[in-house]
């Protein structure tokens, strides 16, 4: 079994997952640098949080045009699992490989503090280690996290069992203070339709040892470790396209 961490100019928190993956969880772990056309075989791809490109135009609109996404999203369409975590979220929309958009958070101030975050549908490669209605504490840092959806998009997300997770307070409830950046549903995290592909703007890197303050992010790594294992290796159609490029 093996991740991948996209790298861009701008990410900071490559490090932070590369660490939780490797160090904490011992799974073999590589950066994939931003510019390549190659997965190097990797079961699961990562974009992590930071400032991709420096959020310049609006968050992951430039990084949706790194060469090594054309790979990624060979890879998803594929059936290869791909977790989007803050930024790696926003690039996610950018790609059109999940559904929405992200605004200005509603106060349009920075956040970085702890929040609560109820799982919405356990039965996915990414909450397997959950249970519905489990309510995590990992903390998030984001300044457009804001999840919008036209309504139409909302309902189908809805009745597709895509939102996985919601911003909720300590006891699960959904609610206006809960809900700090405003997100519509309070949607803190969805899934494809294929349930291949999951982004979420909490951070659960940063809440996967208990120095941190927060374990609760660990389940999330833990859930697809599982699904992996139970479904053997991955197809990986990044031989295909490299080969393309090649020529």
């Amino acid at each position: 079994m093996k991740f991948g961490v996209v790298r861009f100019p701008g990410s900071n928190c490559d490090f932070d997952t590369v660490h939780a993956l490797r160090d904490v969880l011992k799974r073999k772990t590589v950066i994939l640098w931003h510019k390549d056309h190659d997965l190097q075989g990797v079961d699961c791809v990562v974009l992590p949080g930071g400032f991709a490109y420096g959020d310049y135009l609006r968050a992951g609109a430039i990084a949706r045009f790194s060469p090594l996404m054309q790979e990624v999203q060979a890879f998803a369409r594929d059936g290869g699992r791909v977790l989007g975590i803050c930024n790696g979220f926003q690039i996610l929309l950018e790609l059109g490989l999940l559904p929405g958009a992200m605004l200005r958070n509603k106060d349009l101030k920075f956040l970085c503090q702890h929040v609560h975050i109820r799982v919405e549908n356990e039965r996915t490669d990414f909450t397997r280690a959950l249970r519905k209605g489990q309510v995590l504490r990992i903390p998030i840092a984001h300044f457009d996290g804001n999840y919008y959806a036209p309504p139409r998009v909302l309902r189908e997300l809805e009745r597709n069992r895509q939102v996985v997770f919601r911003y909720c307070d300590a006891e699960g409830r959904l609610t206006e203070a809960a809900n700090v950046n405003g997100s519509m549903a309070n949607i803190a995290g969805i899934r494809n339709k294929d349930g291949n592909v999951v982004g979420l703007m909490p951070h659960p890197e940063r809440a996967s040892e208990r120095i941190l303050g927060s374990v609760d992010g660990r389940a999330i790594f833990e859930s697809l470790i599982l699904s992996l294992e139970r479904s053997g290796p991955a197809r990986r159609p990044a031989a295909r396209t490299r080969a393309r490029h090649d020529r």
